[in-house]
């Protein structure tokens, strides 16, 4: 397993046989992984590395805070911010939200503590939730003048509904993780403690499957949302073509016939 440092706060660690799982580790433990500029950026440029990288078959955002997934937007750093400050700082932390939301392949977030605010965004942005029993969820942003800025207000209406984002948002409520797995806010809900071990076992399984068939699946999924019916038809129809004529689906049909693991070229 490698291990590779994205600035002070954040790394990337490579598990399983060629490194198919990338742990994508926030690791700002004394701010319990707020989200500063420097924090922003370096979760931008390790989710851009990843994206590069051919040999990632699937991501896993984890922390190393016993308490905390992530509280959200370093506001000790804004209270020193002047407005031009604040405009400034908007396209790199912009990026950090949006460099895991558009990750080629699957990402599943390992959430334990609090995932507050911009914290809560980051696990939206990846595909799967999975959360442990001391996991407290929500976007609490309309309580200090702002809003969900992160991707929030188009991400959680997407997962639960118009009506039960617009309560959870306009109340700022906290959720705790039986009422967050109730709600759809989390997807798999696990014993304290295992949230990591859990993520980063689905991930394994999800990185033995085709990486031609992963990133068409990601793609077609993300970019058929909000689309018709009809319209979302021509865009799976599209990914299909690029898996349809793959080295992957060759090798996919021989190996089920042969009755023996996938050696997937990837391609």
């Amino acid at each position: 397993m490698g291990e590779e440092r994205f600035g002070e706060f954040v790394r990337v660690r490579r598990h399983g046989d060629g490194g198919h799982v990338a742990e994508l580790v926030l690791d700002r433990p004394k701010a319990m992984n707020a989200v500063s500029t420097e924090l922003a950026r370096s979760l931008g440029d390790a989710c851009a590395a990843l994206g590069q990288d051919r040999d990632v078959r699937a991501v896993v955002l984890t922390s190393t805070h016993e308490r905390a997934f992530c509280v959200g937007a370093d506001l000790k750093e804004r209270n020193s911010f002047t407005d031009a400050d604040l405009r400034r700082q908007r396209p790199v932390t912009r990026g950090a939200y949006t460099g895991v939301l558009e990750l080629p392949v699957p990402a599943v977030a390992a959430v334990h503590g609090f995932a507050l605010g911009g914290g809560y965004e980051l696990a939206l942005a990846c595909d799967v939730i999975v959360a442990d029993r001391t996991a407290v969820v929500g976007l609490p942003e309309v309580s200090v003048g702002v809003i969900p800025g992160g991707g929030g207000t188009q991400l959680l209406p997407r997962r639960v509904g118009a009506a039960r984002a617009a309560e959870l948002i306009f109340t700022a409520r906290r959720v705790a993780a039986a009422e967050a797995r109730e709600l759809g806010l989390v997807d798999v809900l696990v014993d304290e403690g295992r949230d990591r071990e859990e993520a980063l076992a689905m991930a394994a399984g999800i990185a033995a499957n085709s990486p031609v068939g992963l990133r068409a699946a990601k793609r077609a999924m993300r970019l058929g949302q909000g689309l018709d019916l009809r319209a979302g038809l021509e865009v799976e129809d599209a990914a299909w073509r690029t898996t349809a004529f793959s080295g992957d689906r060759a090798e996919g049909v021989a190996a089920f016939n042969e009755k023996r693991a996938a050696r997937w070229p990837g391609e």
